[in-house]
Order: structure tokens, then C-alpha cells, then sequence
């Protein structure tokens, strides 16, 4: 019954995301932000709101580990999806004409990436109290570091380079006749998540019953199947964008889910009874967390450096990255059935 449970609500979860990635692209397309803040910023959060979600219902549900998995373990999933979409461009490089545009984009991911690592080493044991509400230094931290990063961001994107770069940037010119409406856009987004929310809870409680019947344990169903499900409106955002050229759109999409997961881990914390949450995440999760910020460095570095070498019909980053994330789930997997 579980497993009926599991795949009944993973079933509505995808019928959601796509529809969460269709209308929310349509948002973004017609935001006139430009591509890459629309994609990095609006998509980005649009997209991860799976991701939060299910968090958010993990932590209330005493399940801090399969929060954590699937925020680290989408992470690694976005990067994968950066070489896909490399696979996908055959005849060109992808994002090179906008590469340095996401080179900010990129660093911040890296930071905010790197901050998370660092307090799950630390495991600082400093709190602030409101009331019946705990709140740690660190997850208040991730916060901080996430509106300084979309601060940083909002900035560039105001800057003429950013916003006027037709050939390569803006996605005006690529948008259909057909295309919806921006108040149908938002109807249907609405109640795509309020699906989400109502059914998001069941597929959370179900993976943790899985986790304890197959003995794989919370890191590893969090890490791979939930993240996973949770990924798909960043991965049908980022193909239908590269697909109708708006690479701007396909590479913000990523690096700003990276960005937006990380602030989910700072916002988890809020939501986390009786302690803080990264104090409760399992030390194990330093591997699947510090395999995402390679994929991510590695990620960036495809996109800047201009590279062109192949093996066989992959580009050498996007061989990397592929690499570095099955070889990331092999460990994860090696680990997460020991006793």
C-alpha cells in the first residue's frame, strides 16, 4: 500500500511540476527582467518550489534527512541537467555567447553552496530565541546570504548589457503566437501549487515508510528518488528554454535552483521543532553536499572556459559531470544500505 501511496502521489507531483514549469516559464518569458535574472530569479524559484515543499513537510514530519537529501541531491541533479543540455547543442557551445552574464550567477551558487558545507562541519551551537521559536545563527545565515545573492543579481540585471542583448539574451522575440496569456499563466500556476501543497505531504511520509522497508535509509531515497521527482519542473523548464534558444533562461534556471535549495535549508530551520536543523542533518550528508558544489564548480567552468574537445559525442565538462554524479550515487548508494 505504501508503494501505491508513493507512486499515486509522485504521479500528481509530476502532473503538477509540468504544469509548474509550462506556466512558469510562460511568467518568466513574459517578464521583462531579461533572461538571465528571469531565469535565475522567477523560474529558479518557481521550479524549486517541489523542493520546498517537500522540505518543509520532511522537517515537520521528523524527517530531517530526507529534507536535506533532497535539496543536496537536487542539486546534483541540476548539474546533470547542464550536461544535458550540452548534449543538446550539437552545433554550438552552449550559453557561450552569455556565458560571462552567468559567471556571477555561478559564484554566488558556489558560495552559497560552500556556506552550507562549512556549517555542517562547524555545527555551530549558537541560536536565537523568539519565544517558543528557535532559530539558528546558521540557518539565518543561509538566508542572509541568499537575498544579499538576489540583491547582487537584481543589480546586474538592470545594467544595459544585461537587458538588451536580443541575439543571445532576451526571449522576447522567440515567444509563439500561441503562447497563454499571463493571467491564464498565473491561474494555472496557482493551482498547480496548491496541488503540490496538498498532495506533496503524502509522497514526503510514504518515501520515509520506503526508506525504513527497504532498509536504503532517508539520505539515499532523499537523495535519488525524491530529489529526482521533485527536479522535474527544472528539467522541463531548462529543455523547452534551450530548445526555443533562451539559453539565458535554461542556465539561470539552474544555477538559481541551486541557489534557491540552499535557501530552503536556511528556511527549513524555521520550520524544525525542538532544535536546529542542521544540527540534525546527518554528518554523512558532507559527501552528496560537497559532490553538488563540484558539479556546480565544474558546471561553471564548462560554461566559461570555452572548451571543445570530445570523447566520442560528449564534451569533456559535460563528460565530468556526468561522471561525477553517478559516481556520487554509487557512494551515496554504498553507504546508505550499510547498517
Amino acid at each position: 500500500m505504501v508503494w501505491l501511496e508513493f507512486f499515486i502521489s509522485a504521479a500528481l507531483i509530476t502532473f503538477a511540476s509540468f504544469q509548474l514549469a509550462r506556466y512558469g516559464d510562460v511568467i518568466g518569458l513574459r517578464t521583462p527582467l531579461g533572461g538571465m535574472f528571469a531565469g535565475t530569479l522567477l523560474l529558479a524559484t518557481a521550479t524549486s518550489l517541489p523542493e520546498l515543499l517537500t522540505t518543509i513537510s520532511a522537517v515537520r514530519s521528523g524527517l530531517p534527512d530526507l529534507a536535506a537529501g533532497n535539496l543536496f541531491g537536487s542539486n546534483m541533479f541540476n548539474m546533470l541537467l547542464l550536461a544535458v543540455l550540452d548534449m543538446m547543442h550539437t552545433r554550438r557551445r552552449l550559453g557561450r555567447k552569455t556565458a560571462e552574464k552567468h559567471a556571477l550567477a555561478g559564484s554566488l551558487t558556489v558560495l552559497l553552496m560552500s556556506l552550507a558545507i562549512f556549517f555542517l562541519v562547524a555545527n555551530l551551537p549558537y541560536s536565537l530565541h523568539l519565544g517558543s521559536l528557535t532559530l539558528g545563527l546558521d540557518g539565518i545565515a543561509m538566508l542572509a546570504a541568499y537575498f544579499f545573492a538576489m540583491s547582487v543579481l537584481r543589480r546586474q540585471s538592470r545594467q544595459p548589457s544585461s537587458l538588451q542583448a536580443s541575439a543571445d539574451g532576451s526571449v522576447q522575440t522567440e515567444l509563439p503566437e500561441n503562447l497563454p496569456s499571463l493571467k491564464t499563466a498565473v491561474l494555472w500556476f496557482a493551482a498547480a501549487t496548491l496541488l503540490l501543497v496538498l498532495v506533496t505531504p503524502r509522497m514526503v511520509a510514504s518515501s520515509g515508510q520506503i526508506a525504513e522497508i527497504t532498509g536504503l535509509g532517508a539520505t539515499f531515497i532523499g537523495s535519488t528518488l525524491v530529489a529526482f521527482i521533485t527536479s522535474l519542473p527544472e528539467m522541463v523548464t531548462t529543455v523547452t528554454a534551450a530548445r526555443a534558444g533562451a539559453d539565458d533562461l535554461a542556465i539561470g534556471n539552474l544555477f538559481g535552483s541551486n541557489m534557491f535549495n540552499m535557501f530552503s535549508l536556511g528556511l527549513a530551520d524555521i520550520f524544525m521543532v525542538g532544535g536546529r536543523f542542521f544540527s540534525a542533518i546527518d554528518p554523512s550528508f558532507l559527501l552528496i553536499a560537497t559532490m553538488g558544489l563540484l558539479m556546480t564548480v565544474f558546471g561553471l567552468i564548462g560554461t566559461l572556459a570555452r572548451l571543445e574537445r570530445k570523447f566520442l559525442f560528449i564534451e569533456l565538462d559535460a563528460l565530468i559531470l556526468i561522471l561525477v554524479y553517478f559516481g556520487g550515487m554509487a557512494l551515496l548508494y554504498s553507504r546508505g544500505i550499510a547498517p
